[in-house]
């Protein structure tokens, strides 16, 4: 697999020129002097404090609109970076016009991407960072996997070269901006931005000093083999449908049966690998009915948790999902064919064939065709970040336990397979894993899902002492509750004494 190239490195060094402009100047100023290697710069604008306006939603896909009306005062910094005939990568990098930190913090992006992700900026920006977010490469609905058929420089701009491209040039612009480098640059990033996170620390490990990977989409193919499993299940036959629903009600069973295992009956399932809830209870007694689940139904929901396996070899292709991931799952079920995110990768450009069925997918055979075509460019082995921890660089690992769009244990199979290639030693120094109970993908869900990954990044990369735990807490317009989150394999366990919707009164322990 090709890994950082010669040019790469040397483009660290002298491809960016730029005149230094002091802090406060104007952001004209910048443009005038700014000159960056096959990257040109459409835009250069100073934005008042709360008025930044994005084109679109400018919130996460399939998320609540951004808030932007905090913001402070920034300069504003639009391109477009060309490393290939075919590339077209679009970037912004949003630059604090008072109290810069001195630091840097880039993103990346939602499912196949196609627009820049403004609301992933906010944070940075209103604590002082300097930070940047790019298109990953092309501009579409994020829904649609086939942008790159017959376009294989944009499958390796999405893959990985397009985030390292921004980071490139965002350091340049900082520095120009600015008068000095940035101290410290962190990444912090969920869904398939959590993949590019992953991705940066494999093949770019220079580009960042901390990175946070939360619910990585990784490895990217096997996932979406899985995403096509999912929806499979329930839709082979008639009988097989599981209306939405019931979904809910397998949810609310599941529940009833392993959220008092940690001791507090909380609405919250603390370690899912601890339950063995089967869907196998609610099976009708007679007939359907919308209290229970058809013979068929249950034997889709029993495939669900299982996950892809070979049918020849019986070998696991992606893990199955957790129980209390049901509610979320069911957006995979939606419609007359499996998340259109999967589906169109397949139909567009594994088999380039309009008239494709998902029903004709061989988990064997054509499995392999779609690794071959997407794994290279896309997918992070979880052995050859040596480099990244070499430099004694930062991964921070999470992942909601109630994730129903990716499954949570397949970035648990990740972190189990990078401390076996790194050591133990070098893992405890470096890398943590903290699952989130009762958390959906990248938020939202049953429990405390309000976590400062950034903070715990900074500070941790800073002092080089790693976080003993974490603290999570309820959205605003919900009950307040906080918890700690453990390093994983530990678990939040309650001390039999105080309220169990506060943190302090919960400590970490073996499962």
């Amino acid at each position: 697999m090709e890994r950082i190239s010669i040019t790469s490195v040397l483009l660290l060094a002298v491809v960016f020129t730029a005149l230094p402009v002091h802090a406060g100047s104007s952001c004209s100023a910048l443009s005038q002097n700014l000159k960056l290697s096959h990257t040109t710069i459409t835009l250069v604008d100073e934005v008042p404090a709360g008025a930044f306006r994005p084109p679109g939603a400018g919130g996460a896909p399939g998320g609540p609109p951004a808030n932007f009306a905090a913001l402070p005062a920034f300069c504003r910094v639009a391109g477009t970076s060309q490393p290939t005939s075919d590339s077209d990568i679009r970037f912004e990098v949003w630059l604090p016009l008072s109290g810069w930190n001195g630091k840097f913090v880039g993103g990346g992006n939602g499912v196949w991407a196609g627009s820049i992700a403004y609301g992933d900026m906010i944070t940075p920006l209103a604590h002082g960072y300097a930070t940047a977010a790019s298109d990953v490469g092309h501009q579409g609905s994020p829904m649609d996997g086939t942008f790159f058929s017959g376009h294989p420089e944009k499958l390796i701009d999405f893959g990985h070269r397009a985030v390292h491209e921004t980071a490139l040039a965002a350091k340049a612009i900082i520095s120009a901006f600015y008068g000095n480098a940035p101290t410290r640059s962190l990444y912090v990033s969920c869904s398939t931005g959590g993949r590019i996170g992953l991705m940066e620390a494999y093949r770019y490990p220079e580009d960042y000093d901390g990175i946070s990977a939360m619910a990585p989409a990784n490895p990217m193919v096997p996932l979406m083999v899985s995403s096509l499993w999912t929806g499979a299940a329930t839709m082979k036959d008639p009988a097989s449908n599981i209306p939405q629903a019931k979904f809910a009600l397998v949810q609310k069973a599941a529940l009833e049966a392993c959220d008092a295992n940690d001791g507090v009956k909380d609405g919250i399932i603390t370690n899912p690998l601890a339950c063995h809830f089967d869907p196998g209870v609610l099976e009708c007694k007679a007939g359907d009915a919308a209290d229970c689940l058809t013979k068929g139904q249950v034997i889709a929901l029993r495939a669900i948790y299982e996950g892809p396996k070979n049918p020849r070899t019986g070998k696991q292709i992606f893990p199955g999902f957790s129980v209390g991931s049901e509610a979320q799952v069911a957006v995979l079920t939606m419609g007359k064919e499996p998340f259109p995110v999967a589906t169109s990768f397949f139909r567009g450009s594994v088999f380039k064939d309009p008239s494709w069925d998902f029903r004709s997918f061989d988990y064997d055979h054509d499995v392999d065709r779609a690794v071959a075509y997407g794994s290279d460019a896309i997918d992070v082995p979880p052995t050859g970040l040596g480099r990244f921890f070499a430099a004694n660089h930062k991964l921070l690992l999470s992942h909601g336990w109630a994730d129903g769009l990716i499954p949570p244990q397949s970035t648990v199979n990740f972190y189990q397979a990078l401390v076996k290639d790194i050591g133990q030693r070098r893992a405890d120094q470096d890398v943590r894993l903290f699952m989130v109970p009762g958390m959906g993908h990248c938020g939202g869900g049953s429990g405390p899902s309000n976590i400062d990954m950034l903070g715990a990044i900074d500070q941790w990369v800073q002092t080089g002492k790693a976080p003993a735990q974490l603290i999570a807490s309820n959205p605003p317009g919900r009950p307040v509750r906080t918890r700690p989150l453990c390093p994983h394999p530990e678990v939040a366990t309650y001390s039999g004494h105080g309220d169990t919707d506060e943190a302090q009164n919960f400590h970490c322990d073996a499962p």
